[in-house]
C-alpha cells in the first residue's frame, strides 16, 4: 500500500492538475484541519530563499524595493514597495515613527499594516525579511487561499507576482534598564500581497504562539503604563492635495482583538486571513474573506465547525465622519461593504453555483449540491465536467536558516456530487414560486481552470486537529469518522451556552439547547411570548436615480410583540431622497418579522435556528428599470439587556421616488428554505405609488440569503421541515419629513407551505387575535380556546404580566461578591470591585492583585513620612516628596516655611518636620495666618496698634514700623511722628493724615493739629456702599461685596458672597495674580506682601486628605463613579452610579447646589437628572425638540443649564427644571459637541468640530457678542473645560492629539501635552486634567504643570465612554 501512494505522489508531482471548484478545495483543506497555524505552515522565507534583510534597529525603513510588475492598491497602480521595522508596508518612504506609531488608524500615507506597533529588533532581538516572488510554490499557494477565501470573484484568480515580508522573532520597543532584562515576549507574523495585472489580494498570517505581546507603550509616557493596541489594517492615505483622507480598514482597535487574530480567521484557517486591496474595477474599500471569523470577541480556538462560520467581523476604528453617532455596543463593529461570497456549511454537503455569465449571475442563487459518495469515492463537477478528488495528507520538513513547509504529497480519491444533499424541497420536487417570478438558476457550467499544482498546497492537519479524516475512507464508512480525542464538552465549555440554556455532550462534542419556556439556537435564547428590541446602524452609498446619497450609522430601533408577530423598525437620519426611495424595501424590517414570527404548530421563525448572530444578504432588482441595490443585515449578539444588535449596510441603485407620494405594498407571501447552516428566498413584490389620483404600480425582485453557524454535533431535528412560508399580513411604510424617520411595519405568520399539509383551523393564538397580555405566551386549545400564559420573568393571569424582580425576591442566582441587577423580564449579576466572574458567569471570585513595590516595601524611597511611593503598575514606581519636603523623592529634606514669612506680622512661627504652624500674638487671635486684635483684651485701637507694631519689629528688628502715639486715654494723639525718618502729620480718630496748616521750626515744616475729627470714607468703604445700594440693601449669596477693616482698608482676604472662593488683594483692592483658591483652601493673604499661591499642607499620615471628591463619567446605558483621594485615581472605589437601560448618556454635569447630576441622553433624545441623594429617581426635565443632545454644562449661579445638539446644529438654554427654554445660536453651527460656563465673568464656550473649519467659540450668557476664540492649528475638539482657578480655557483634540489651554481672551495659548490617543471629554481639577478616551475606553489623568500622564482607570465592562465631570463636596463658586 505504501509503494502504491509514493507512486502515486510522484505522478502527481510531475502532471499539472486542473483544479477542483474553488468550495471542493475549501472542504479538503478544512477538513484537514482544526488547530492554529503553524510556524512551519507560513510561506516560505529565509535568506536562502532570496530574502532581503531589513537593518536591525527601532525605526528602519527599506530601500525602494522595484516590482517585476506593479500592484495595484486600491484604484491606483504602485512600482516601489518599502517595508518599516514597525510591522507595516507602504507604497512611499516612511515618515518618522513618532508621526503615525502611536496615533490613530489611518495613517496619511499608503499603509498595509500587518501588525502596526513600536518595534525595535536591537541587539538581535528578530529580523524583518522581504522579497518579490514568482515561484509555482508560492503562487500556487497563494492562489488556493485567495481562491477558498473568494470562491466566486476570484475562482479565476492566478497570481503572477507575490511580495511577502516576514517579520521573526521581533520583539517591542522598550527603555534601557540595567535593572529589568529584555522581555521574552516576541512576535512572528508575515504578509503576502498577490498581485496579477488586475488585481491584488493580501494575506496576513499569524501563527500560534507567534503573537506574545498585542501592543506598546508610547515612548512620551513610557513610564505610566499605558499600551497602545497594535493597529491591523489598509489605508490609502492623503489622496490629493488638500490632504483629504482616504478610505480605510481597520481590523484591530482593542487588545481582545489584536489577540484573536491568530485564533480566528476569515479564510477558516485560524491564524490566516484574506482581503481583496485592489482592482482595475471599482472598489470602495478593502473587501475580506467571509468565510469565519470574528475579532471582535474572545474565543478560544475553536473547533471546526466554530472556525469556519459564514461571517466575518472585524473591528473599524471610528473616523472623524462618526464621531456624532452613538452606539450602545461600540466594541462590536462590522467590516466595510465587502463583495457577499459563498459560505461553506461546514458538513459534507456543499452548496456550489456554476454561470456562464457572471455579471449576469443573481446575488443568491438557490444552489446544486454536491457531496462525497461513500460507495464510489468518486466526484464529478457540476454541469458535467470531471473533477479529480483530493484526499490530502502533509509531510513538513524545515531546512538551516530557512521556515516553511515542503512539498505536499497528494493521493488521490474522487468526489461525487450525487449524494448527501437534501433535495430543495421536501417532496422531492421543484419549490414552489410566487407567479410571474424569473427563474433563480441561469443556465451554465463550470469553467475550471488548468493550474499547475505546485510542490507547497495550503497548511493541513498536524496532528491537532478536533475533526481527523482517516488515510482512506473504506465502504463501511458512511462519509467521515471523526477524533473524539480532542473533542469539546460541556464540562469545559458550558460557558458558551445562554444562561436559559442547557448543554449536551454527543459523540463529536457539545450543543447548547435553550431551556423550556425559551426559544432561539441555545447559544442566544430569549423567552417566549415575550416583547424584544432590536437597535443597530444604518449605513448606505446609494444613487437615487442619478443622484449619490450617502449616510453612516444612522440609528436604527425595533420593537417587535412576539405573542401576535408584529414588528415595528425605525430608522432616523437618511437623507429625504434615500428615505423616501427606500419605502418599498420593506424587507429592511422583514428581516425582524422572519426572525420573531408568530409560530404555527410545529414550525419555528428565524430566531430559534440562528440566535443573535448571522448574515442576512439580499440584492433587490427593481423593475421596470433594472435598478439593483445590495443589504447586508449582520447581527452581532444580544447586548446586557438581552436587545438583539445589528448592523445594516445599503449600497447600490434605487429608482427615484418624489416627495408626497406614498408607498403601498400588499400583504404577500415568501418561501424560505432551510439547510443546516443557511437560509434562501426568492420572490417577486409589487408595490404602488400614490399621489391624488396618481396611481402607479412598480415591482422588484429580491434574493435573500441567510447565514448562521448551527451546532453540528446533535442530530438534526426531524420534525423541522426544510421548507416554511412565511405570511406577512400587513405591511406598513412611512417616511416623516418633520422627524426625519423612516418606518416599517409587518405583522407576520411562519407555517406550512400552502397545499404542502392539511389545513389547519385559526386558532386565535395562530393568527394574533388573542387577548393575552404582550408579555405572555398564548397557548391553543381545542377550536379557538386558548389560555395565556405570562412570559419568563414576568407574573400576572396572562391577560395582564407585570415584571419579577428576581433580586428583590431572592429568586437570581448571583453569587456571592456580587451585585444582582433587575432587569425587565431578566435580571443580571456583576461582580463587585476587585473580582470577576468563574466559568459558570455567575460566582465571583478574587482577581489576585500583581505585585505592589509600594504595598510589600520593596521600593527605594525615603521614609514614609517624608516620601509617598507612586504605583505605575507592574514593577515600577516613582517617589515624590512629601509637602513640606524637598528633594527628589529618593531623599527627601525638610523645608523651613518660616524663613518664607508664611505666618501674619502678628504672629509667631513654629517650624516642624515637613510642615509649620503659626500662633498668633497676646492679645490678637485667629489661625495665624490671620490676626486681629482681641476685643477682650481692653486695649484702645491705638494701644492695639502699638502693640501690633512693636511685634512687628521685634520679629524683623531690621525694619521699622510706625508706633503710634496715644494719649492717656488711650486715643491717637492728634500729632503722629516717625521717628526713624524724623517727620510728622496730622490724623484723625483713626490715624489718617488730614489736611491742616503748616509753620517752620528751625528749618523744619511742623503741622498745626487741632482736635481729632471724623475722617472722610475710604475707597473700601466708598465701593461697598455702592454696591449695597445696587443690590438692594441685601446681596444674594454669590453677590461679591468688599470686605474692608476697621480703618476702611481692604480686608487682604476677599471672598465671593459666601464661598469660599476667595483671593487676596493689595491696598487699592487688586487682586493679586496667583492667589485664586484652590478647592478646599482658603489663601494666605498678608497685608504689603506678596502672598504664598497655597495654604501649607498638613502631612497626609497625620491630617488625611478632605472626602468626597469623584469623578462622574458616562459610559454608554451608564453612568460610573470614580472617587479621588487627592488628585489620584482610587480605582478599586469605581463603581456604577446609575444604570439607565436604552440610554447613551453623553453630556454629563452637576449641580453642587441641590446635589443633582444632569445628562444628555442621545438614544431617548431627552436632557435627565437625577439626586445623588439615596433612593432618588431619575426624572426627564427636556424631552421634545431633541435630536442629538451632546455637550451639557451647568451655571449653578443662575440656575441654568445650556447643550449642544449637533443634530439640530443648535445651542440651547434653560432653567434646571427645563423651564424658560431658550435656543442662543442656530446658525453657523455644524458638529457642536463640547460646552462650558465661566459664571463668574457670564462667558459661554464651545467647541464645533466641523471637518472644514473646526473651531472654538465664546459669547456672554445672553447669546451676545458672539465671536471665534480659537480655529488655528485644531482638528477635532471634542472636550471642552473652564478652570475658575487658573482662568484657563482647555480643550482636548482628538485629530491634532493635544490637551491645550488658553486664557478667556484667546491669548497665551499653550500646550499641556501633545500625545493624546482619541480624548472625548474633560474635565479639570486642581492641578490635575481628566479626560475619557476612546483608544483605551478608560478615563486618563494628565499633569497641568508637567504635562505628564499620571493615572488611567479601565472600566471592567469595556466600551466607549463619553462625558466627565468632577463632583465636589462643597460647592466651588465659578466652577
Amino acid at each position: 500500500m505504501r509503494g502504491d501512494h509514493a507512486a502515486r505522489r510522484l505522478a502527481l508531482q510531475q502532471l499539472p492538475l486542473p483544479l477542483p471548484p474553488p468550495p471542493l478545495l475549501l472542504l479538503l483543506l478544512l477538513l484537514s484541519r482544526a488547530g492554529a497555524l503553524h510556524p512551519d505552515e507560513l510561506f516560505p522565507y529565509g535568506q536562502s530563499r532570496g530574502d532581503q534583510l531589513l537593518q536591525e534597529g527601532d525605526d528602519e525603513s527599506s530601500a525602494p524595493v522595484k516590482l517585476a510588475s506593479p500592484l495595484r492598491f486600491y484604484e491606483a497602480q504602485f512600482s516601489y514597495l518599502y517595508v518599516g521595522t514597525n510591522g507595516i508596508i507602504s507604497t512611499q518612504d516612511f515618515p518618522r515613527e513618532t508621526q503615525y506609531v502611536d496615533d490613530d488608524f489611518p495613517t496619511d500615507f499608503p499603509a498595509i499594516a500587518p501588525f502596526l506597533a513600536d518595534i525595535d529588533t536591537s541587539q538581535g532581538r528578530g529580523q524583518v525579511l522581504y522579497r518579490e516572488d514568482t515561484s509555482l510554490a508560492v503562487l500556487g499557494l497563494a492562489a488556493r487561499y485567495v481562491r477558498a477565501g473568494f470562491p466566486r470573484t476570484a475562482a479565476r484568480f492566478t497570481p503572477t507576482h507575490a511580495f511577502l515580508a516576514t517579520w521573526e522573532q521581533v520583539g517591542a520597543y522598550e527603555e534601557a534598564s540595567s535593572r529589568v532584562p529584555p522581555s521574552e515576549e516576541l512576535n512572528t507574523f508575515q504578509a503576502v500581497l498577490a498581485s496579477d495585472e488586475s488585481d491584488t489580494y493580501a494575506l496576513l498570517l499569524y501563527p500560534a504562539n507567534g503573537l506574545q505581546f498585542f501592543g506598546t507603550r508610547p515612548k512620551e509616557s513610557y513610564n505610566v503604563q499605558l499600551e497602545l493596541p497594535a493597529r491591523v489594517g489598509f489605508c490609502r492615505g492623503e489622496v490629493d492635495d488638500s490632504k483629504r483622507e482616504g478610505p480605510y480598514f481597520s481590523l484591530t482597535s482593542t487588545e481582545q482583538s489584536v489577540k484573536n487574530l491568530y485564533q480566528q480567521s476569515n479564510l477558516g484557517v485560524p491564524g490566516v486571513w484574506a482581503f481583496h486591496i485592489g482592482s482595475t474595477s471599482p472598489l470602495d474599500n478593502i473587501r475580506p474573506a467571509t468565510v469565519g471569523g470574528d475579532l471582535t470577541k474572545a474565543h478560544p480556538s475553536p473547533p471546526l465547525e466554530q472556525s469556519f462560520g459564514p461571517t466575518a467581523a472585524a473591528e473599524r476604528d471610528y473616523t472623524e465622519d462618526n464621531l456624532d453617532y452613538y452606539d450602545e455596543n461600540e466594541g462590536e463593529v462590522e467590516y466595510p461593504p465587502g463583495e457577499p461570497e459563498d459560505a461553506w456549511n461546514g458538513h459534507s454537503s456543499i452548496d456550489v453555483s456554476f454561470q456562464s455569465k457572471a455579471d449576469d449571475r443573481p446575488l443568491y442563487p438557490e444552489a446544486e449540491s454536491a457531496t462525497l459518495d461513500p460507495q464510489t469515492k468518486e466526484g464529478r463537477a457540476l454541469g458535467g465536467v470531471d473533477t479529480p478528488g483530493l484526499n490530502g495528507r502533509v509531510k513538513a520538513s524545515r531546512q538551516q536558516g530557512t521556515r516553511g513547509p515542503a512539498p505536499s504529497e497528494i493521493e488521490g480519491d474522487s468526489l461525487d456530487p450525487t449524494r448527501g444533499a437534501p433535495p430543495p424541497y421536501a417532496d422531492g420536487g421543484a419549490p414552489p414560486s410566487e407567479e410571474g417570478a424569473p427563474s433563480a438558476h441561469p443556465e451554465g457550467k463550470a469553467v475550471l481552470l488548468n493550474y499547475p499544482v505546485p510542490a507547497h498546497t495550503p497548511p493541513l492537519g498536524r496532528g491537532r486537529q478536533v475533526l481527523g479524516v482517516e488515510d482512506v475512507i473504506g465502504s463501511s464508512t458512511e462519509v467521515f469518522t471523526y477524533n473524539a480525542a480532542n473533542k469539546e464538552t460541556c464540562e469545559h465549555h458550558h460557558g458558551q451556552c445562554s444562561q436559559h440554556a442547557f448543554c449536551t455532550d454527543y459523540a463529536t462534542g457539545f450543543c447548547c439547547h435553550c431551556q423550556s419556556r425559551f426559544y432561539g439556537n441555545g447559544k442566544h435564547c430569549l423567552p417566549e411570548g415575550a416583547p424584544h428590541r432590536v437597535n443597530g446602524k444604518v449605513s448606505g452609498h446609494l444613487r437615487v436615480g442619478h443622484t449619490p446619497v450617502h449616510f453612516t450609522n444612522v440609528d436604527l430601533h425595533a420593537y417587535i410583540v412576539g405573542n401576535d408577530g408584529r414588528a415595528y423598525t425605525a430608522i432616523s437620519h437618511i437623507p429625504q431622497p434615500a428615505a423616501q426611495a427606500l419605502l418599498p424595501l420593506t424587507p429592511i424590517g422583514g428581516l425582524f418579522g422572519w426572525l420573531f414570527a408568530l409560530q404555527k404548530p410545529g414550525w419555528e421563525n428565524g430566531f430559534s435556528f440562528t440566535g443573535a448572530t448571522f448574515t442576512h444578504e439580499m440584492e433587490v432588482t427593481f423593475y421596470p428599470g433594472e435598478e439593483r441595490v445590495r443589504i447586508t443585515q449582520t447581527a452581532e449578539g444580544l447586548d446586557p439587556e438581552n436587545y438583539l444588535s445589528i448592523k445594516t449596510n445599503i449600497q447600490g441603485q434605487v429608482p427615484y421616488i418624489p416627495a408626497n407620494f406614498t408607498v403601498h405594498v400588499a400583504p404577500y407571501k415568501e418561501i424560505y428554505h432551510y439547510s443546516d447552516s443557511a437560509v434562501t428566498s426568492t420572490s417577486s413584490r409589487d408595490y404602488s405609488l400614490t399621489l391624488g389620483t396618481i396611481n402607479q404600480t412598480r415591482s422588484y425582485r429580491v434574493y435573500q440569503n441567510i447565514t448562521y453557524e448551527a451546532c453540528r454535533h446533535s442530530p438534526r431535528h426531524p420534525a423541522v421541515p426544510t421548507t416554511q412560508q412565511l405570511n406577512v399580513d400587513w405591511v406598513f411604510a412611512l417616511y416623516t419629513d418633520e422627524e426625519r424617520l423612516l418606518r416599517f411595519a409587518v405583522t407576520n405568520q411562519v407555517g406550512p407551505v400552502e397545499g404542502d399539509s392539511d389545513p389547519i383551523g385559526v386558532n386565535p393564538c395562530y393568527d394574533g387575535s388573542h387577548t393575552c397580555d404582550m408579555r405572555a405566551q398564548c397557548h391553543p386549545g381545542a377550536g379557538v380556546d386558548y389560555t395565556c400564559e405570562c412570559a419568563s420573568g414576568y407574573q400576572g393571569d396572562g391577560r395582564g404580566c407585570v415584571d419579577v424582580n428576581e433580586c428583590a425576591a431572592g429568586s437570581h442566582r448571583c453569587g456571592p461578591n456580587s451585585v444582582c441587577i433587575n432587569l425587565l423580564g431578566s435580571y443580571r449579576c456583576e461582580c463587585r470591585s476587585g473580582y470577576e466572574f468563574a466559568d459558570d458567569r455567575h460566582t465571583c471570585v478574587a482577581i489576585t492583585p500583581p505585585p505592589n513595590p509600594c504595598e510589600d516595601g520593596s521600593h527605594s524611597c525615603a521614609p514614609a513620612g517624608q516620601a509617598r511611593c507612586i504605583h505605575h503598575g507592574g514593577s515600577t514606581f516613582s517617589c515624590a516628596c512629601l509637602p513640606g519636603y524637598t528633594g527628589t523623592g529618593h531623599q527627601c529634606a525638610d523645608v523651613d516655611e518660616c524663613s518664607e514669612n508664611r505666618c501674619h506680622p502678628s504672629a509667631t512661627c513654629y517650624n516642624t518636620p515637613g510642615s509649620f504652624s503659626c500662633q498668633c500674638h497676646p492679645g490678637y487671635r485667629g489661625d495665624g495666618f490671620q490676626c486681629t486684635p482681641d476685643p477682650s483684651s481692653g486695649l484702645t485701637p491705638c494701644e492695639e496698634r502699638q502693640r501690633q507694631a512693636q511685634a512687628q519689629h521685634a520679629a524683623s528688628p531690621g525694619s521699622r514700623p510706625h508706633v503710634p502715639q496715644c494719649d492717656e486715654r488711650g486715643g491717637f494723639l492728634p500729632l503722629q511722628c516717625h521717628g526713624s525718618p524724623g517727620f510728622c502729620w496730622c490724623g484723625d480718630l483713626q490715624l489718617h493724615a488730614v489736611f491742616c496748616p503748616w509753620l517752620t521750626i528751625k528749618g523744619f515744616f511742623v503741622p498745626i493739629c487741632s482736635e481729632p475729627t471724623q475722617r472722610p470714607r475710604t475707597v473700601c468703604e466708598r465701593w461697598r456702599e455702592n454696591l449695597l445700594e445696587h443690590y438692594g440693601g441685601t446681596p444674594r449669596d454669590d453677590q461679591y461685596v468688599p470686605q474692608c477693616d476697621d480703618l476702611g482698608h481692604f480686608i487682604p482676604l476677599q471672598c465671593h458672597g459666601k464661598s469660599d472662593f476667595c483671593w487676596c488683594v493689595d491696598k487699592d483692592g487688586r487682586e493679586v495674580q496667583g492667589t485664586r483658591s484652590q478647592p478646599g483652601t482658603t489663601p494666605a493673604c498678608i497685608p504689603t506682601v506678596a502672598p504664598p499661591t497655597v495654604r501649607p499642607v498638613p502631612r497626609p499620615d497625620v491630617t488625611p486628605p478632605s472626602v468626597g471628591t469623584f469623578l462622574l463619567y458616562a459610559q454608554g446605558q451608564q453612568i460610573g463613579h470614580l472617587p479621588l483621594n487627592g488628585t489620584r485615581l482610587q480605582k478599586d472605589m469605581a463603581k456604577t452610579l446609575l444604570s439607565l437601560h436604552g440610554s447613551i448618556v453623553v453630556g454629563i454635569d452637576y449641580d453642587c447646589r441641590e446635589r443633582m447630576v444632569y445628562w444628555t441622553d442621545v438614544a431617548g433624545r431627552t436632557i435627565s437628572r437625577a439626586s445623588l441623594e439615596p433612593g432618588a429617581e431619575p426624572e426627564t426635565i427636556v424631552n421634545s425638540g431633541l435630536i442629538s443632545p451632546e455637550g451639557l454644562a451647568i451655571d449653578h449661579f443662575r440656575r441654568t443649564m445650556y447643550w449642544t445638539d449637533s443634530g439640530l446644529d443648535k445651542i440651547e438654554r434653560a432653567r434646571l427644571d427645563g423651564s424658560e427654554r431658550k435656543a442662543l445660536f442656530h446658525t453657523d453651527l455644524v458638529n457642536p459637541r463640547a460646552i462650558a460656563v465661566d459664571p463668574i465673568r457670564g462667558n459661554l464656550y464651545w467647541t464645533d468640530w466641523n471637518r472644514e473649519a473646526p473651531k472654538i467659540e465664546t459669547s456672554s450668557l445672553e447669546g451676545e457678542n458672539r465671536r471665534i476664540l480659537v480655529n488655528k492649528d485644531i482638528g477635532l475638539p471634542n472636550g471642552l473645560t473652564f478652570d475658575p482657578f487658573s482662568k484657563l480655557l482647555c480643550w482636548a483634540d482628538a485629530g491634532t492629539k493635544k490637551l491645550e489651554c488658553t486664557l478667556p481672551d484667546g491669548t497665551g495659548r499653550r500646550v499641556i501635552q501633545n500625545h493624546l490617543n482619541y480624548p472625548f471629554s474633560i474635565v479639570s481639577y486642581a492641578d490635575h486634567f481628566y479626560h475619557t478616551d476612546w483608544r483605551r475606553d478608560g478615563v486618563i489623568s494628565v499633569n497641568r504643570d508637567s504635562g505628564q500622564f499620571t493615572d488611567e482607570y479601565l472600566p471592567e465592562q469595556r466600551s466607549h465612554l463619553y462625558g466627565i465631570t468632577a463632583v465636589y463636596p462643597y460647592c466651588p463658586t465659578g466652577k
